[in-house]
């Protein structure tokens, strides 16, 4: 089971008795902070609940799975996301 934007975007504004417009601007936002500080290279911390940022990926050789051919694979940034302490006690209950 998992729970799509507009579901979220219910679950809030039930939760925080707020519209739904309100939600879905507050959920926006995040999505803009986030994107705007990762591109930055600054992390985000949401303590206990999780952590993002862009970790840099060195370059590297791949193999082609269908014909085994090896490609060069440049360098680039990836995204590492980390779970919180109340995110981990919350799965593990």
């Amino acid at each position: 089971m998992s729970l799509n934007k507009s579901e979220l975007v219910s679950a809030i504004a039930a939760k925080a008795e707020i519209s739904k417009a309100d939600a879905e601007s507050a959920i926006n936002a995040l999505q803009d902070v986030l994107i705007e500080s990762l591109g930055k290279g600054e992390a985000v911390k949401l303590t206990g609940l999780l952590s993002v940022e862009r970790v840099e990926r060195a370059a590297r050789t791949g193999r082609n799975p269908r014909t085994g051919e090896e490609i060069a694979i440049p360098a680039g940034y990836g995204v590492k996301i980390s779970a919180g302490s109340l995110l981990k006690k919350a799965v593990s209950a």
